[in-house]
């Protein structure tokens, strides 16, 4: 299993609510018909919490997105497809900076087996 994470930051035009509306109704719906996503997230900041011991990273974000595949084959076959293609165009409409990670889970609570 590969996951991407994307960390997604909203165009300047668009308010948060805005882009959460967008994000959920609009851009949601097109990521089932793209081929080889095994699961979609889409996780939505409603606050945030700090530390007194650590010091926040100056990182401002609306929202995180996180796609699972099989492998790295379908995840290739699915950025080279048109449905892809539908999505990111879209995206492109209502987000206005993203940082996308290739990330390996591992699993604590409950552990893994």
């Amino acid at each position: 299993m590969i996951k991407i994470v994307g960390l997604l930051t909203r165009r300047p035009e668009f308010s948060h609510a805005q882009f959460v509306r967008h994000w959920l109704e609009i851009h949601g719906p097109l990521a089932h018909a793209v081929p080889g996503v095994r699961r979609y997230v889409q996780s939505h900041i409603i606050g945030t919490r700090t530390r007194p011991d650590i010091p926040e990273t100056d990182v401002d974000v609306d929202g995180i997105a996180e796609l699972w595949y099989d492998d790295e084959a379908a995840l290739e076959r699915a950025a080279a497809s048109p449905e892809m293609k539908r999505l990111t165009d879209d995206g492109a409409l209502f987000i206005g900076r993203i940082k996308s990670y290739i990330v390996e889970e591992r699993q604590i609570i409950p552990r893994d087996q």
